[in-house]
């Protein structure tokens, strides 16, 4: 099937999009915080024992995450009183419930972003994948205190239904096409894609391009700058996708640190999450 999901829009041919109180940039930071499981292959730093059960060395890199790196991150997002927009695997609040404490505490808004980061619900048939989404969301739901409004699949995973099922669950948005710097309408009733900017992502440019951490603040730097140039003619928006295990790690910090302080440094940002940011695009869409 050719793709049915969303139509081509040439961003020149729109409609000024607007933020609220005239920003030119919407940003926020989606904070990826995740379940692995111990006996299967997942996120590596090293393939070459990716495949063992259990695997130590890679296990141990991601666990390293909700055990130290997500408070490290959490000092610095709150140094620059920046709410984190969490994609939130539904194992992960009884495993760390710490975590989930302190999101309370900062009203961080909670996407739901599947089960794990090892089970992808790509290959279901519609009906099974609707189980396993009605579980994922009605268990963030539960042990957050909030629905989630926002999907994206673990590892940007959908199935040609996954949209519509979303929809019927109540979700507003997804982030797995990261195809705009604006947010748009999808063919789907209700539904949005929402910016999500893969290239300016840790785990892509730590892991799997080897960048230093000043090589990660130019980047910053260099998508910022453009995105704001570019909304002379309509406002951007602007993700920056982090996971506790590769930003959180002792090393890079003060890189995080520098570049949300270029960004929260600027006029004309709205810093914000990616709930907001749907609910004002639905608002002035409908207009």
């Amino acid at each position: 099937m050719d793709n049915e999901l969303f139509s081509y829009s040439p961003i020149v041919d729109r409609e000024p999009l607007r933020w609220p109180d005239g920003a030119r940039i919407a940003f926020y930071v989606g904070l990826n915080i995740e379940h692995y499981e111990i006996d299967r292959p997942g996120t590596s730093i090293f393939p070459g024992t990716s495949s063992f059960a259990p695997d130590p060395l890679n296990f141990g890199w991601r666990d390293y995450g909700p055990r130290v790196g997500i408070w490290r991150m959490t000092e610095i997002l709150d140094r620059h009183g920046i709410r984190a927009s969490v994609l939130l695997n539904s194992d992960v609040p009884e495993r760390y419930p710490r975590i989930v404490e302190a999101g309370r505490e900062r009203n961080w808004v909670w996407l739901a972003h599947g089960k794990n980061n090892t089970v992808f619900q790509t290959g279901m048939e519609r009906d099974e994948e609707r189980a396993y989404l009605t579980d994922v969301v009605a268990t963030i739901e539960r042990t957050t205190g909030q629905r989630p409004l926002g999907w994206m699949g673990p590892g940007l995973t959908e199935t040609f239904h996954t949209p519509a099922l979303l929809a019927e669950l109540g979700l507003r948005y997804v982030l797995d096409w990261s195809n705009d710097d604006q947010p748009y309408r999808l063919n789907v009733p209700g539904m949005l894609s929402v910016p999500y900017q893969t290239e300016l992502n840790d785990i892509t440019l730590f892991v799997g391009k080897s960048l230093t951490g000043p090589d990660f603040v130019q980047m910053v730097k260099d998508q910022f700058d453009q995105l704001y140039a570019d909304a002379e003619s309509g406002g951007r928006v602007m993700s920056l996708a982090l996971h506790p295990f590769v930003t959180g790690q002792p090393f890079r910090a003060k890189y995080l640190d520098q570049a949300l302080a270029y960004i929260v440094g600027h006029p004309g940002v709205w810093v914000t999450t990616s709930d907001e940011i749907a609910a004002h695009y639905a608002a002035e869409d409908a207009k």
